[in-house]
């Protein structure tokens, strides 16, 4: 759907390793987030202001599929597409590269757009659909 992919780079701090000096699993999810706010503000989406217009995004879905880990100080690329808007929803997929061009994960999320009052799914913003390149 969208042609539009954005490159987020993230280092493993040192908090976010386990005892095996890997990059705990769960952190994948924050950097997706940072990936998909970024993706968002680089198509002049900014979370802060959906959110004071009373709209909220929460994620309704997470996949991940691991291939390597990622190590304390490790540069990571996180390469993001938008991959569908229809009715009330937004998908996004990722990647994520190693500093030597190693695929480490691969991931999608999907997220509903919430009235921030009534708590209930709301369509897409009309200018969301404009922002968002389509094939």
């Amino acid at each position: 759907m969208s042609k539009h992919t954005f490159s987020t780079k993230i280092r493993v701090r040192y908090s976010e390793t386990d005892k095996m000096g890997f990059c705990y699993y769960g952190n994948y999810a924050t950097y997706f987030e940072v990936a998909r706010v970024e993706a968002l503000r680089d198509l002049g989406i900014v979370y802060k202001k959906l959110e004071e217009n009373g709209i909220l995004l929460p994620v309704t879905e997470l996949n991940i599929r691991y291939k390597r880990a990622a190590k304390y100080d490790d540069l990571l690329e996180i390469k993001t597409v938008i991959t569908k808007t229809e009715g009330t929803r937004i998908s996004f997929s990722y990647e994520t590269w190693g500093e030597d061009g190693t695929l480490l994960n691969e991931a999608d999320t999907t997220l509903v757009f919430v009235d921030a009052n009534s708590m209930k799914p709301i369509p897409i913003p009309t200018f969301i659909q404009n922002a968002i390149p389509h094939e």
